[in-house]
């Protein structure tokens, strides 16, 4: 699917059927050079504001409540701080977002956080900005907004007046936002403009092992699930190794059924190797058809042929005809000239009348000239 310049692999649908952020995976950008690193604490480029300027002094959360119990009418706090390592931009998005990451528009509504993500080997592609910024918004001695975006992008505050803290120490941001996923008790579900949820993708994008030790600990079970889901998508997305260390420990070991359903997913974007294999091991081994399913859907976007295997062997092995079903639509998802030809040996072999009445309606969902032939053989018998 292409959304503007951008070359979506995963349904946008399905992403947001698991409730899960916008995570675009794009095509390499033609660019020659790199921009000049930006200083470190630099703003970024703030435009329809009056910026003042001045270093953290003290403890960043008694400055920041010091700054709110000061604020009447609307006014932004923020501060940059080292961006973990890949190749990504952070929108402060809107619904009209394209993947230009050009201006992020803070007073006029947009919300969510934007991630556009390429994975491509190129080298002409742009390792994306360094830092990241943090920024508060406060109103009648409250804060009421938690945003981030990449250094790059153009911040437009709409008239508000901005204060911009240097040298922040990257520990403090994270035991700062850290308090607003702890103390937001129902912010991890279809709301963007929760604290919580916006603390968390922070925390996850701050290159610090602070870190890692903040989203291990929103993972014990004893954190409520919708927390472990949405940590457990940063974990694949953001934290490398040690990330997907996590996630294979939370695979075996977490007590719901949802959450490791969602770590399928998570596994699905993480760029380690042995990714794969444990979504495969989850496909076959895990106790739950729900969760094995979900891990033979996402396996299907990634159209190997290891995870063809592991698909196949789900229709052909699973005691659970409702997990056959699901590897029969995960064949349906994989690219037409995988998975058409296993579509159509399922429907003329598998001795499940369920599972080939399954793969029949897919087929016949394809438009593909083979589904037309293998229909016209059969009805000519």
């Amino acid at each position: 699917m292409r959304i503007g310049k951008l070359v979506v692999r995963l349904s946008l649908t399905a992403l947001l059927a698991h409730g899960f952020l916008l995570v675009t995976f794009a095509a390499p950008a033609q660019q020659n050079a790199a921009p000049a690193a930006r200083p470190s604490s630099n703003p970024p480029n703030i435009q329809n504001s009056r910026l003042n300027q001045q270093p953290a002094t003290g403890s960043l959360a008694t400055q920041l409540k010091d700054w709110t119990a000061q604020v009447t009418t609307p006014q932004w706090l923020g501060y940059t701080v080292p961006q973990v390592s890949g190749k990504r931009s952070v929108c402060c998005g809107g619904n009209d977002w394209t993947g230009d990451c050009t201006t992020c528009r803070l007073e006029n509504g947009e919300h969510g956080v934007n991630v556009m993500r390429n994975d491509s080997d190129a080298t002409v592609m742009l390792e994306g900005s360094r830092e990241i910024a943090i920024l508060f918004r406060a109103e009648n001695h409250q804060i009421t907004k938690i945003r981030i975006a990449s250094t790059e992008c153009t911040l437009d505050a709409g008239g508000v007046p901005f204060l911009w803290l240097t040298n922040v120490k990257p520990a403090e941001s994270v035991a700062l936002l850290t308090m607003y996923v702890r103390n937001d008790r129902e912010g991890y579900r279809d709301d963007d403009d929760r604290h919580g949820h916006q603390a968390l993708s922070a925390i996850a994008l701050h290159a610090d092992d602070s870190a890692e030790a903040a989203l291990e600990s929103f993972v014990r079970p004893d954190s409520l699930e919708e927390l472990r889901k949405q940590t457990a998508f940063w974990l694949g997305e953001a934290r490398g190794k040690s990330g997907f260390l996590a996630l294979q420990k939370m695979a075996k070991s977490d007590p719901s059924s949802d959450v490791r359903a969602h770590i399928t997913f998570a596994l699905s974007v993480s760029r380690e190797p042995g990714a794969v294999d444990e979504m495969i091991r989850m496909a076959h081994d895990d106790e739950s058809g729900h969760v094995r399913g979900q891990a033979l859907f996402w396996l299907a976007q990634k159209a190997g042929k290891k995870e063809a295997a592991a698909i196949t062997n789900a229709i052909d092995n699973d005691p659970d005809t409702e997990v056959k079903k699901k590897a029969v639509f995960a064949l349906s998802q994989m690219p037409k000239d995988e998975g058409v030809p296993k579509l159509i040996q399922v429907a003329e072999t598998n001795r499940n009348r369920d599972v080939r009445k399954q793969a029949m309606f897919w087929l016949g969902q394809s438009n593909d000239p083979r589904a037309l032939a293998f229909f016209e053989k059969i009805l000519s018998q």
